[in-house]
């Protein structure tokens, strides 16, 4: 039986690229204190509890479930181990379940008032609910559902299903029009559904507009840039290259690669998308070294009901999240919402909700196994970002397992945070790969 956590070590020494190219992108990057070549030289659970039913609150969406690359073939009963299917919530094991149960009964409702009503009762648990949700920067699909199903992601990779077209484009626009604080007036240098480009004097216009925002809006656009181009980099590396009666080949597409981010193709956009790519890597990264001591709580145990397997397991995320805080250059989180209290505290959560409606219009694709894999690393980034801005929550987290934490991770965000990161580590090794195809070529 597959294991819960199959944690990949992503991290590793790259040769260096056989010649220059457009995708080789070096240098500082801009907003952050590191460069591209300390992350090249620097550079996670296998199944998710996830919802492929809901419905697009935006439009109506046409179900591509009719093309068989687009199917996801969720987890039989049989497949998911006992202890997870029947843990709650965000709490890991048996013991710690009963021992939380026992402390609230005795120390919480009981010191506090004993004549508390059902209904005032029932209140508190939606308070604290609410509390946790307005942490969110996602949205988390709700585990008790009976629409949610276990997907194991290893029998669902992310690669190309032919599902493109308008309606795929409708996706990115209305995340970029509408989500990125981006004025109508103001036209993105390349226009997605058609791959032409605007005139210099609107390339030139747009980032002007972009350089006068405040750095938050700017990391906001270039957050959701290189998760773009890390979703169309994974494309372009399992593209399918023959569908024929005896084969089925999936592989890398230089051609595809080159739409997207060839300097002469894009208007010299490609490059600009791969240095978004470097610094969505650096947010995440550094959103891992953060979460290090949630994991680390004697409490926090990773149950799946196999004891042995689920302490070895938590040891090596521990030893991952030790390696990731090692990294040298890690991107200043505390240079973000540092003006005047209340107009930071309004920006926050103004892009709090624009990066939460990004991720309900995953629930607008039309492709069941692009939903899945959009919806997961959406809210990987989601959760990235819940991490790096409760850092004083996770400084504070008790020493006991008898008082309730006031920062949370659900299973799902967890699943959501490593395979992420994951996911964008690949991004940057498939790079070496097509560099090296690139050289080939000429």
């Amino acid at each position: 039986m597959k294991l819960l956590f199959l944690l990949l070590f992503l991290l590793q020494v790259f040769r260096p690229a056989q010649g220059r190219c457009f995708c080789q992108v070096t240098g500082d990057l801009d907003d952050c204190a590191c460069d591209v070549e300390t992350i090249d030289r620097a550079c996670c659970l296998d199944r998710l509890q996830v919802n492929l039913n809901k419905a697009c609150p935006f439009w109506t969406v046409r179900s591509h479930c009719g093309l068989r690359d687009c199917a996801v073939k969720p987890c039989s009963d049989n497949e998911v181990p006992e202890g997870i299917r029947s843990s709650s919530h965000s709490k890991y094991s048996a013991e710690a379940n009963e021992q939380l149960d026992e402390c609230e009964q005795a120390e919480h409702l009981g010191a506090v008032d004993v004549s508390l009503s059902n209904e005032t009762r029932e209140a508190l648990l939606k308070w604290s609910k609410h509390d946790d949700e307005a942490q969110r920067f996602c949205v988390v699909d709700d585990e008790a559902s009976p629409d949610s199903q276990y997907v194991d992601l290893l029998l669902n990779p992310e690669r190309f299903t032919g599902y493109k077209g308008p309606e795929a484009w409708q996706i990115w626009n209305s995340i970029y029009e509408e989500n990125c604080f981006k004025p109508f007036s103001i036209k993105r240098p390349l226009i997605p559904n058609s791959y032409q480009s605007s005139s210099g004097s609107e390339a030139r216009t747009f980032y002007s507009w972009l350089e006068g925002q405040c750095v938050e809006k700017r990391a906001f656009y270039r957050l959701i840039s290189g998760l773009h181009a890390s979703i169309n980099i994974h494309l372009s590396a399992r593209y399918l290259l023959d569908d024929s009666w005896f084969q089925r080949k999936w592989g890398h597409n230089v051609s595809e690669f080159r739409q997207h981010f060839d300097s002469e193709l894009t208007s010299g956009e490609g490059p600009k998308r791969l240095r978004n790519l470097y610094f969505l890597y650096l947010i995440e990264l550094r959103a891992l070294a953060k979460a290090l001591p949630f994991f680390q709580q004697p409490s926090f145990k990773l149950y799946t009901g196999r004891p042995e397997e689920d302490q070895n397991h938590k040891q090596l995320l521990l030893d991952l999240l030790q390696l990731a805080r090692s990294f040298p250059l890690h991107f200043d989180e505390t240079s973000l919402f540092a003006g005047n209290k209340k107009e930071a505290a309004k920006l926050k959560e103004d892009i709090r909700l624009a990066f939460l409606n990004i991720s309900r219009i995953m629930d607008c694709v039309g492709c069941f196994k692009c939903r899945l894999w959009g919806k997961l690393q959406t809210q990987g980034l989601g959760t990235a970002l819940k991490v790096l801005f409760s850092a004083q929550q996770i400084e504070a987290l008790p020493k006991s397992s008898n008082q309730r934490p006031s920062f949370q991770l659900s299973r799902q965000e967890i699943v959501s945070l490593l395979n992420a990161f994951g996911r964008i580590s690949t991004s940057i090794r498939e790079l070496e790969n097509f560099r090296s195809l690139l050289a080939e070529k000429r």
